[in-house]
Formats: structure tokens, sequence, C-alpha cells
């Protein structure tokens, strides 16, 4: 499929503007800590999204919100496609896009990259990218790989601190470089999370469920809610866990959540007895895989919504640490919940991105059981089609993996990486 685009860039559709404008307006709403607090005005940015909808809604001859209130409701009960908006790209949404999702009235995965990903960032988006670059920029000035590491392991296992777990966290030595960081990326546990005394973790992803009736918990953690209910982890009594503290959200969202993704492929991928480095070289790509017979895999894994905003930001991996083939990878849930989602990456996928191959996590570990067996056909392989990685030459030798260097140089740039993992 060719990268080229052909077509008018949909990201530049009024419609599509216009959803981004509600969007961004149903984060910043959202945001509001304090609502029996809050007096009108609404935000201007929520009056003007508003003042677009109903103007587009009367031009189609459609019956328009009557408020603010009214388009957050059709954020959350109405699917995107079913708006009235005549100009909106075909197929672009499905029947389960939602701006807010309609069990916890909590924005939705895709409102976050319509409202960030489509346009430019917001606030919580740069706090999460500022947090990453403080902690390279303080591993590196001390030449600590190792304290990187350790603290992207905290924020992806341990997403929520009890006073003993903060204890233990204060005392561990790899992540002194960072202590500065880890006293304001932790923030006390709202009473909302918790209920008849107690808060309660998902077992899955380890963030703090949200409780939505007197029986019934949420995760934020899309992944969770496809598999079903969440499974319930520890229970945190507050009379005796004392202070609780969390991540804050921005870092739940864009670390911690595509974070546990990254390191349960680790285990999977160590289970078939594969050498795998987590974030090398200050987090150039996720994982480095090497074979016994020396053959490296780059891997940058990605959990977004919507595979026309990941096919939009793709770009080649990074160069260096050196390897021999590279691809994105992403969660199956999302393929199963989206039969349509690698073709509509590779459709959106810039010339830029080389090619750059998007497989499943299943996909991935398939690849590699048959490259072990001794397979070397395309489907033992996950560089782009149109490629065949020459074989490793040893002794001295130019090796595939200086190959794949120089030619990802070229399209790379200075190289993108921070914090992009959602």
């Amino acid at each position: 499929m060719p990268d080229q685009q052909l077509v008018p860039d949909w990201l530049s559709n009024p419609d599509v503007v216009l959803l981004r404008d509600v969007a961004t307006a149903v984060l910043h709403l959202a945001a509001v800590d304090h609502l029996d607090s809050f007096t009108l005005p609404y935000p201007a940015g929520a009056q003007r999204a508003l003042d677009a909808l109903v103007l587009q809604c009367l031009r189609n001859g459609a019956k328009p919100p009557a408020g603010v209130p009214e388009m957050m409701r059709w954020a959350r009960v109405r699917p995107l496609g079913s708006w009235p908006l005549d100009r909106l790209p075909a197929d672009l949404f499905d029947t389960a896009d939602r701006l807010i999702d309609e069990g916890s009235g909590e924005p939705s995965q895709l409102c976050h990259e319509l409202a960030v990903r489509g346009y430019g960032d917001s606030t919580g988006r740069q706090y999460d990218r500022l947090v990453i670059h403080a902690a390279l920029r303080a591993c590196r000035a001390v030449s600590s790989p190792e304290s990187y590491t350790a603290f992207r392991r905290l924020l992806v296992n341990r997403p929520v601190l009890t006073e003993e777990d903060w204890a233990e966290v204060s005392t561990d030595l790899f992540l002194d470089p960072v202590r500065f960081l880890i006293k304001e990326i932790y923030a006390p546990v709202p009473l909302g999370f918790r209920r008849n005394g107690a808060y309660l973790c998902c077992h899955r992803c380890l963030t703090l469920l949200h409780p939505v009736s007197e029986t019934e918990w949420w995760c934020e953690r899309d992944q969770c809610r496809h598999q079903g209910p969440p499974p319930h982890g520890r229970e945190l009594v507050a009379a005796e866990v004392g202070e609780l503290r969390q991540l804050r959200k921005a870092l739940r969202q864009f670390v911690t959540g595509p974070g546990r993704a990254e390191v349960l492929l680790e285990g999977e991928l160590r289970a078939l007895s594969l050498t795998v480095e987590m974030w090398p070289g200050f987090d150039a790509y996720d994982l480095r895989i090497t074979f016994p017979e020396g053959h490296v895999w780059a891997v940058d894994v990605k959990d977004w919504a919507h595979p026309a905003f990941l096919g939009r930001a793709a770009t080649a991996v990074r160069p260096e640490p050196p390897y021999d083939e590279a691809c994105w990878v992403v969660p199956a849930f999302r393929v199963r919940a989206r039969r349509d989602y690698l073709a509509i990456y590779a459709k959106e996928r810039g010339a830029g991105a080389g090619g750059l191959r998007l497989l499943t996590d299943d996909q991935l570990k398939r690849a590699a059981r048959l490259r072990l067996s001794g397979e070397r056909g395309p489907d033992a392989s996950i560089a782009p089609p149109h490629t065949v990685p020459p074989a490793r030459e040893h002794g001295g030798a130019r090796t595939a993996s200086s190959r794949s260097g120089s030619q990802t140089a070229a399209t790379d740039g200075a190289g993108k990486k921070g914090a992009d993992h959602a």
C-alpha cells in the first residue's frame, strides 16, 4: 500500500477540526476539580466548540444541542459517526467511538487522541513529556541508564504507593538521580476513589479503580474494559495504609498504560529464551530483542485507540542501539475491536516512516517463534516487505544492524522518541 497520500488530508477536514474542538472542550471540563464551586460562563473554548457545533447542525437541518451540558451528553451517548456532520470522511469512526465513556463519564482515549494527537498538545501531554525528558536528562548527566530503566519500571509497575511503598522507593539507590521528580509526580489520592473506607486496584493494570456504583468498579484502561469487568487486585484500607499516593493522570494515561503492554511482552519473549533489553540507549525504543545467533529486533509498542492518528505519527525507529529489523507493535485487542486497524495505519503512514510495519503483539510473538525454529522467510521477519535483511556477518565484517542504522538515520533525523508511547 503506497505511503504517499493521493487524497486531501482528512486532518484538515472542517468536521474533524470541529470534533477536535469539542474533544478539547471535554478534556478541559473534565479537568475541573471542584464542580460545586464552578460558576458560569463556561470556558471560552467550550463555548466556541458549542457555537461551531450548533452552526453546523443548523446548516445540516439537524436539531443542535441546547447548551454545553447537552453537548457533553452527546459526547457520552452518541457515537461520533452519528453526529449530524455531513463532511466527516466515510468510515473514519465506528459505532463504538465516543468522546466520553458511557459507563464512567470519563473522557475516552479517543478523546485524548483527537484533542492531543490530532492537533498539538494539551497541558497534560506536555506534562508527560516534560517528566520523561527531565528523567532522561538527569540519568544521562550521571551516565546511568540503569537509573532511567528503574524509573520507567517504577511508573509502569507501581502507579499506586502506600506509605510503606513510599519508604521503600525513597531508599532505592537507583532512583537517586530522579528523586526530585518522584516527589512531584506522585500525588495524594482523591477521596472519590474510596468506597467504604478502602481503595481497590485493578489486578491487570495496577491503577486504582473508580467506584461507579455501590457494587461496580471502572478501570480507566481501554484494554481492561475490552477484556470485561476489571479483576480486583490490592484492596487498600485507608486506616491501614496511611497516605496513599498515585501517579498523576497524564502519566497513568500515557506512560503506565502503554508500559504495561511493554513489560508483558518482555516477559513473554523472555519465556521463549530470547534476550530482551528494555528502553535501551536511554529510551531510543522500547524493546531490543536478541536471538541466539545474534540477530536483533527493535520494537516500539504503541497503544492508540484510532489507527489513523497512529499512522500519521509513524516515524522510523531510531538507529541506535543498532538492530537488524524494526517495527511498531499494537496490542492485539485493538485489532480484534477494529478489524481494519492495520490497514488504516498503513494507509495513513507517511513516506518518512520508511514502510515501518505495525504488527500485533501476537503476530510479533509468532514471528519470533518461527525464527527460533529456523524459519528465515517473510513470516519470520518484522522488516517492511520490500526489504530483506542480510545475514549478520561476524568477525569484524559489517553487520546488518549497521546497515539498518545508516538507512534509518536518513529518515529519522535527530530521532523522535521521548515519551511518545501511548
